[in-house]
């Protein structure tokens, strides 16, 4: 009998940051000097960047109304109950900016410089999602997919990084990716999560009513979540 299929790692994955990007961020697309640090920043970074991603391909084997078992591993979540009806095939994943850059950044002493460094962290992140997107789309034939990760609504707290990363096997020797006591994950640039083939578009943030939040992807849809999220009494 055949053993779990493995994790699979990419670690090539490109990444090149335009300074001019970089100062737009940062808005600081008229200011001549401080785009010329920007251009050694980004020079510096390129030489060390190293983002990476690990996934892999699971099955769902069992749901109840709030539990969803994948690959022997239960997974508890009405929202991942819900949005895996009709799926069979799931792919835990983390991506990070990668350890070189955070030790890296480490090493800058100045504030300023500090703050510029994670804007590059946070590229190099991004980066590394999007290219797991697409490899994962190509790789399995999936025409439309979405992602829920732990943490992003009180249904799937973080402390559902565990089975997430048992899943995915030694994470940290893989792609240098260290989860926390308090499941917090270093080098902090990095998102773990679970993605999915879907016919509908979703986004956590569309059953999430904090309003202040700076990463909101998508409006909060009351609606949404009383005609599909909802427990039935």
């Amino acid at each position: 009998m055949a053993g779990p299929v493995k994790a699979t790692v990419l670690d090539d994955i490109p990444f090149e940051v335009d300074p001019g990007q970089l100062a737009r961020r940062m808005g600081a697309s008229d200011n001549p000097d401080l785009r010329a640090g920007l251009e050694g920043l980004v020079e510096d970074a390129g030489r060390v960047a190293r983002p990476r991603a690990i996934y892999r391909a699971c099955f769902v084997e069992s749901r109840t109304d709030d539990e969803t078992v994948i690959d022997g591993v239960a997974f508890r979540s009405r929202v991942l109950t819900v949005n895996f009806e009709n799926v069979h095939r799931v792919f835990p994943f983390v991506v990070t900016c990668g350890r070189e850059l955070q030790e890296w950044s480490d090493s800058l002493t100045d504030p300023l410089l500090r703050f510029q460094a994670d804007e590059v962290k946070e590229l190099a992140l991004y980066a590394a999602h999007e290219y797991l997107g697409r490899h994962l789309d190509q790789t399995f034939g999936l025409a439309k997919s979405s992602h829920m990760n732990p943490g992003s609504l009180p249904d799937w707290p973080l402390p559902q990084q565990y089975p997430l990363f048992f899943l995915l096997g030694d994470v940290e020797a893989a792609i240098g990716v260290k989860l926390t006591e308090s499941c917090l994950m270093l080098p902090a640039k990095s998102v773990s999560g679970i993605r999915f083939p879907t016919e509908t578009t979703f986004e956590s943030c569309q059953l999430c009513p904090r309003e202040t939040c700076p990463n909101r992807r998508a409006a909060w849809d009351q609606d949404l979540f009383d005609a599909r999220y909802q427990k039935k009494a």
